[in-house]
């Protein structure tokens, strides 16, 4: 999980009030303590978190609980509404208007900014848009031929000269092509510092180019560095946002992240791993949700709806509902999963289940689950996964052998659809209590569960 140590100690910070008995001025000054040893620790600046604490404390003290919270989520709800606000409230979200719509990456060496430039094109692609890549660094060795590499990833166009060494030329030659597409993504070069000369070719480029957004590209692990990276970059060339990368392997993410949200070059993106979905919008409100372990529903939804159309949806639930559930919807539903990305990140999204304690090796033991299971079933022929009540000893002895998965592992398979039939059965409402009863009992949800936050 991206800030998972942040993640963590929050979480524990929040459970302590949910076991509290009473809600006084000791504890609410325990939890102050708790969160700045926990923003601390991820290295956020010092007077930034003071300044945050004090909010909390001071609406901790005066504010009365509506009605529908107890003085304990109301307490929760405050910890929450003032980390959203810290870092950027509703967040930044880039509204694609006319055609082409340039978007050109900047920043020093190092940060990622040909890898983000592919996650970039990715993003948009999933979204309809038709996307191009070009490539206007003309200084680094190797940084043409890998950024053909990154389009080659992602399958995107890219528009580059490997003998021309004047980037504005390079955009010349290009431009008239450039106009067919939907989005352009633009990859500059970069410098070890904010240089004269770095400001001059991005100021130049940026005269001939028109950006639509012009994004700075800063690695997490600058920490508190960020802010006044960002500022000065925005200072000089207008940078309109910011990407951070690297948020997944750095205890410093935090400092990063809350240095770049209080200036003028917002964050608007995050990258969360190396692959080149792992990129996401960046919204406060589902950040701060995943942080403390109440999920992320809409980034949930997002995430299911680039898995999986509205029509294979609806048929599936179609098929749940008449009861109609064989070994190719388990298959379906496994892909799906699968497509959405994996398992631990999912989880953190769904409502009650980031606060679950669950071990990464057994996440990771369900992950390769999934991957057997797929051979299982590719060794099936069509008539056993319509009917997998008739796949008798005989048979399983036979699809071990054509999987090279054990009968141990079939079986579990076998259990696994049986339990999740007998689970669409009870939506069907032949048995809601016992659902109910099922629901609690996977779960495990803490009384947090039930907050209501606006």
């Amino acid at each position: 999980m991206v800030l998972e140590k942040l993640g963590s100690s929050l979480k524990n910070t929040l459970q302590k009030i949910a076991k509290s008995v009473f809600v006084d001025e000791r504890l609410i000054n325990e939890l102050i303590k708790e969160i700045q040893k926990a923003l601390l620790q991820s290295d956020v600046n010092v007077k930034l978190v003071f300044d945050l604490t004090k909010k909390i404390k001071e609406r901790a003290l005066k504010e009365e609980a509506p009605s529908g919270l107890t003085k304990k989520e109301h307490l929760i709800n405050i910890v929450y509404e003032e980390l959203v606000a810290f870092l950027g409230g509703e967040g930044y979200k880039i509204d694609v208007k006319g055609k082409p719509f340039k978007i050109m990456l900047v920043g020093l060496f190092g940060n990622g900014k040909t890898t983000s430039s592919g996650k970039l094109a990715k993003f948009f692609m999933k979204r309809g848009f038709k996307v191009a890549l070009v490539g206007l660094d003309v200084h680094r060795p190797a940084a043409m031929e890998q950024i053909e590499q990154v389009a080659k990833q992602v399958n995107a166009p890219v528009f580059i000269d490997k003998k021309e060494k004047d980037a504005l030329k390079i955009w010349e030659k290009h431009e008239s092509e450039l106009n067919k597409f939907d989005i352009v993504i633009i990859d500059t070069a970069g410098r070890d510092a904010l240089s004269d000369d770095l400001i001059k070719e991005i100021n130049s480029l940026s005269k001939k180019i028109k950006p639509n957004e012009t994004l700075l590209i800063i690695g997490a692990d600058v920490g508190q560095a960020a802010e006044k990276q960002a500022q000065a970059f925005h200072d000089s060339c207008g940078v309109t946002g910011v990407i951070i990368t690297k948020m997944d392997g750095t205890a410093k993410g935090g400092g990063a992240l809350i240095a770049c949200s209080v200036t003028d070059a917002p964050v608007k993106f995050i990258t969360t791993g190396e692959k080149p979905e792992d990129l996401e919008e960046f919204r406060p409100k589902g950040f701060v949700g995943r942080l403390l372990g109440m999920g992320d529903l809409e980034a949930l939804l997002e995430k299911a709806n680039e898995a999986i159309s509205e029509e294979e949806a609806k048929d599936m639930g179609k098929k749940f509902l008449k009861g109609d559930f064989n070994l190719i919807d388990l298959y379906e539903q496994m892909e799906t999963m699968r497509k959405m990305g994996p398992l631990g990140k999912i989880m953190e999204m769904i409502p009650g289940f980031g606060q679950l304690k669950m071990p990464k090796d057994l996440l990771q033991v369900q992950e390769k689950k999934l991957v057997k299971w797929r051979y299982i079933m590719d060794s099936m022929t069509k008539e056993e996964l319509e009917e997998p009540e008739i796949i008798s000893l005989s048979r399983i002895e036979r699809i071990a052998k054509g999987s090279g998965c054990s009968m141990k592992e079939i079986r579990e398979l076998l259990k696994q659809y049986k339990q999740s039939k007998k689970m669409m059965k009870m939506l069907k409402g032949d048995s809601p209590k016992q659902m109910e009863k099922m629901l609690k009992k996977m779960s495990g949800m803490k009384s947090m569960q039930n907050i209501k936050f606006k």
